[in-house]
């Protein structure tokens, strides 16, 4: 009895005194845990304060496998409250006996998960957090983007602007019984932090109108992609800016390339005949030509080397205007080729096609343009009319903003609460206006662009129908990209777009056929929507005052007759 005694106290001291640290944390860890508490994702919203990305509270189910395996008849009453077959459920649960947690179901309402948490079936429980809602759908799916179940930003915004929109997820100390249960939770509380709302510089209502018209004018065209851009001039915000394919961001089985990508920030191309308004712009500026000086382009076509450069319109003697109207290859061929290599490529940074445009967007391209140091003639004389460098939507568009804002070039944003960069100098205004005034000739009877004509207003603009390169390096006669980029009012541009069709394949490629009527469309409910004078003398602000939350469930909007949430 004595030596029975001595081995139970003994046993007693080892776990009492020797071992007690470790078995206290060995117990700890069974049974005290630390559980997560999702922070609030913060809004997005267009200028105006309009929802387009926005959380919601979820719960999603979990089970411990086995557990619910052991009570068969809790299986059926789940599977049949998640809309899931009994044995399709217990196959899953069979499949992953071996593990402690594994999702039973999607994020559910707080209401649904309710209901099948009060069924009281062994080894189920939930774990509150957020689900995003994006109330625009596809109108600015690829702009705002989506998150991943974690809640992590994937795409676009989301994924840009993470930082900000993310938080600080808390945490509390819990202890929880053998089956799962938590019976104290008042051992340790850390607050979580909700995340920022971001303020974008898009307007819905245009966003909209831009979206629904270049996806009619794909379908329209038989295209194999399109793209709009639409910018305040004066400050650089941009208000629309649309791709298409497209996608829908409330439903992940869309989440998939090419219809995320944002081609308008991160698709280069050749500009074509957008292009040649850049070069006159340099000529003007270095005063080697005038508005009134004239170029001969009789035949119509013009052997540089080994290249012959030719005119769909052959037009004899012209003036830098009717080049622009005509959009004569020879005539800016020969500008550039008086220029110089230096001076075109000069002329290009001007206008700060070879700076980044810090969008912070995932993905934003940087253009491509050789150093003319490795130019010939060839090719200064493709740089003049827009082949042999290329540049994505926003340096285009950034570009034209130079021209319509009296030579100053902002820096474009899609932030609103981003601190503005101050516009840096590109031309002069008188050029700028020179300049402007030659493109006007472009959109009026005779010129290359007269669909893209406004009832009311001025319009200045310039067309391009580029060729694309095939897969083996060659031009190819049959692919096209057809442009149109412009700004209006003419004589005080406030607002600046373009428009592109990439690959029509209905016979009309040209960008005065495919795209400027896009432009004409959008620009001109644009111009309705903020109260732009054919003057453009008035303007009320865009943006309200102060920042409101935004609340609310997901709005519908209507795209081609197909509903979107």
């Amino acid at each position: 009895m004595a030596l029975g005694a001595c081995v139970v106290f003994g046993r007693a001291f080892q776990l009492e005194v020797i071992d007690q640290d470790f078995l206290a944390a060995e117990g700890s860890k069974r049974s005290i845990r630390d559980v997560t508490i999702p922070a609030h994702r913060g809004a997005i919203v267009d200028r105006r304060g309009e929802p387009l990305a926005l959380s919601a509270p979820v719960e999603s189910l979990w089970a411990v496998p086995q557990a619910l395996l052991d009570a068969p008849r809790y299986v059926d009453a789940v599977a049949k409250l998640l809309g899931r077959q009994p044995d399709e459920l217990r196959k899953f649960l069979q499949a992953r006996a071996d593990r402690k947690f594994v999702y039973i179901s999607d994020p559910l309402s707080p209401g649904e998960a309710k209901r099948v948490l009060s069924l009281g079936a062994p080894g189920v429980f939930s774990d509150p957090s957020y689900a995003r809602y994006y109330p625009a759908g596809e109108v600015a799916g690829q702009v705002v983007g989506f998150c991943g179940r974690d809640g992590t930003g994937l795409e676009g915004i989301e994924k840009a602007q993470e930082s900000v929109l993310a938080g600080k997820q808390g945490s509390r100390r819990v202890i929880r019984d053998r089956a799962g249960h938590i019976v104290e939770d008042n051992l340790k509380f850390v607050e979580a932090q909700s995340g920022e709302d971001v303020q974008l510089t898009i307007d819905l209502r245009i966003q909209y109108l831009a979206y629904r018209e270049l996806k009619e004018a794909v379908a329209e065209h038989k295209a194999k992609g399109g793209t709009i851009v639409i910018a305040d001039s004066a400050t650089g915000d941009i208000l629309a800016i649309a791709s298409q394919p497209g996608f829908n961001p409330n439903n992940p089985g869309e989440r998939k390339p090419p219809g995320t990508r944002n081609r308008a920030i991160t698709d280069l191309y050749e500009p074509g005949s957008t292009a040649k308004p850049l070069l006159v712009a340099q000529a003007l500026e270095l005063g080697l030509f005038q508005p009134t000086s004239t170029i001969d382009t009789t035949p119509g076509w013009f052997k540089v080397g080994a290249l012959t450069v030719r005119d769909d319109h052959p037009g004899g003697v012209m003036d830098l205007a009717k080049i622009l109207a005509k959009s004569s290859n020879v005539g800016a061929a020969k500008i550039g080729l008086t220029l110089g290599p230096e001076a075109v490529w000069a002329g290009l940074q001007r206008f700060g096609i070879a700076e980044p445009l810090y969008t912070a967007f995932p993905g934003e391209a940087n253009s491509v343009l050789r150093h003319y140091s490795q130019w010939g003639e060839i090719a200064t004389a493709t740089a003049s009319y827009g082949y042999g460098w290329s540049l994505n939507a926003l340096h285009e568009v950034r570009a034209y903003s130079a021209l319509a804002n009296d030579g100053l070039m902002p820096h474009l944003r899609l932030i609103k609460n981003a601190p503005p960069v101050p516009p840096q100098r590109a031309i002069s205004a008188r050029t700028a206006r020179e300049v402007r005034e030659m493109l006007e000739t472009v959109v009026a009877p005779g010129g290359s662009a007269t669909r893209a004509a406004i009832q009311g207003y001025k319009v200045a603009g310039k067309t391009g129908t580029a060729r694309k390169l095939s897969d083996n390096g060659v031009y190819d006669a049959n692919r096209h990209m057809a442009l149109f980029v412009g700004m209006v009012p003419a004589e005080n541009p406030r607002l600046v777009g373009l428009v592109i069709i990439d690959e029509p394949s209905d016979g009309r490629y040209y960008g005065g056929l495919a795209a400027a009527p896009v432009f004409a469309s959008v620009m001109q409910g644009a111009a309705r929507l903020l109260q732009i004078s054919p003057e453009g003398t008035h303007t009320p602000d865009l943006a309200p005052p102060s920042l409101p939350r935004a609340v609310g469930g997901p709005t519908m909007v209507k795209v081609n007759a197909r509903t979107t949430r």
